[in-house]
């Protein structure tokens, strides 16, 4: 019991412990960046540390892939022009249900409202909401820009474990005082993405990730999504 006791309160463990709950409070999805660079060292000790993540089996599914030069700018106006011309490809994955259940879909309204509030636009501004919507494309002109895939002949279980290491990746992005942003909007072009990283069918787009040194003076990362209330997903039951 004495031990337990020394360690319960030892000061460095309190301090640990307060500084990871920093951590989590403080991540949240940066659209806007500084020019600042991230060193390759930097870089790698973070998709490094996402690996510490569970993984069933320790199969450890998934791939990160740093997009740099020529290849990122080649494939960020081939996302935009297909985008603008409204071309529709089949997705590797169903991210959302289909159709929404209403109570999901206010959440959905209120995390663009959140968003579009930030950057003064106004719901009817279609233009303006595109141009922003665009971005995505773009990884938000960060620093660092991931395409995160996973094997096509893994089960469900596996995306739970990625998803894992995902979270991973931006928690020791945020210890190391870089921001993150996961791009969902990736997923919608999973051939393109293939054909500009030479990736055959065997690789699923899964997201891609922005990631860089958030600019304290952008309005777009004033926004915070809310979470529901706890007794919403936490049941106590016997």
């Amino acid at each position: 019991m004495q031990a337990y006791v020394d360690v319960y309160f030892n000061p460095d463990a309190v301090t640990a412990n307060a500084s990871f709950a920093h951590v989590l409070a403080e991540r949240h999805s940066v659209r806007g960046y500084l020019e600042k660079p991230v060193s390759e060292d930097v870089l790698r000790e973070v998709v490094a540390l996402s690996r510490l993540a569970p993984s069933g089996a320790n199969l450890q599914p998934g791939t990160f892939i740093a997009v740099q030069g020529e290849v990122r700018r080649a494939l960020s106006a081939d996302l935009l022009q297909a985008w603008r011309n409204q071309q529709q490809e089949a997705e590797d994955y169903s991210y959302f249900p289909s159709p929404m259940p209403l109570t999901l879909k206010r959440r959905q309204i209120a995390s663009a409202k959140a968003l579009y509030d930030a950057l003064g636009i106004a719901r009817e501004d279609r233009a303006g909401r595109d141009a922003q919507f665009e971005r995505n494309f773009t990884f938000f002109d960060a620093p660092v820009a991931l395409v995160v895939t996973i094997a096509h002949d893994l089960g469900r279980g596996c995306y739970m474990d990625l998803g894992m290491a995902l979270y991973g990746l931006m928690l020791a992005a945020q210890s190391k005082g870089l921001s993150t942003c996961a791009i969902g909007a990736m997923a919608s072009y999973p051939s393109l993405i293939r054909r500009h990283l030479s990736l055959d069918e065997t690789s699923k787009i899964v997201c891609g990730v922005a990631m860089g040194y958030a600019d304290p003076d952008a309005a777009v990362n004033q926004t915070r999504t809310s979470r529901v209330p706890l007794n919403d997903y936490f049941k106590t039951v016997g």
